[in-house]
């Protein structure tokens, strides 16, 4: 079974008729009223959070996909928010903490399986200071967060390609330092 968004989308969202079909390798068209919609990424941001040693927060993801597995804490950027106010957001819902800092690193696209529909996003990470990591409480959707050395976890543990990929380039540039 399909899970790409033209595969899956049988119906038109503004009129409900059944003549909505593929045009282009990203956009489906009504055949009856017109309206045309574009498969595009919707934005997530990662927080890349260390403690004073240099050991990287990873969480614990307590929804799918992925439930059970290590991701970074973040999220979905909400309409008409920034990425910075949706890593602060996040941050406070997750976890209860205050963010005191953030600078943008890099982006990373992204694909997975949510209802069995393919749900496409750029990945924004962010390297985030925080009032204090003291007396956090998970929160949310995550389960559980711990400060990590890279030698402290395996990365076939994170399936996200780009959440993986965040944290293999942290810890490359800490490597790098030594």
């Amino acid at each position: 079974m399909s899970t790409h968004p033209l595969k899956v989308l049988k119906y038109c969202p503004k009129c409900g008729s059944e003549k909505f079909a593929p045009s282009g390798e990203r956009s489906l068209k009504c055949g009856n009223c017109g309206f045309h919609y574009f498969v595009n990424s919707a934005a997530a941001v990662a927080a890349l959070i260390t403690d004073d040693e240099g050991k990287l927060m990873l969480v614990t993801r307590g929804v799918e996909p992925d439930y059970g597995k290590l991701d970074l804490p973040g999220g979905f950027v909400d309409p008409m928010e920034t990425a910075e106010e949706a890593v602060t957001r996040e941050l406070s819902e997750e976890l209860g903490l205050k963010v005191t800092s953030l600078g943008y690193l890099f982006s990373a696209p992204n694909e997975y399986i949510f209802s069995e529909f393919k749900v496409f996003t750029l990945d924004l990470a962010f390297k985030v200071r925080v009032e204090s990591v003291e007396n956090l409480k998970a929160m949310d959707d995550i389960l559980a967060y711990r400060f990590y050395a890279e030698n402290e976890f395996d990365y076939n543990d994170i399936p996200a390609p780009s959440i993986n990929g965040f944290v293999r380039r942290y810890f490359e540039s800490l490597n790098k330092k030594k």
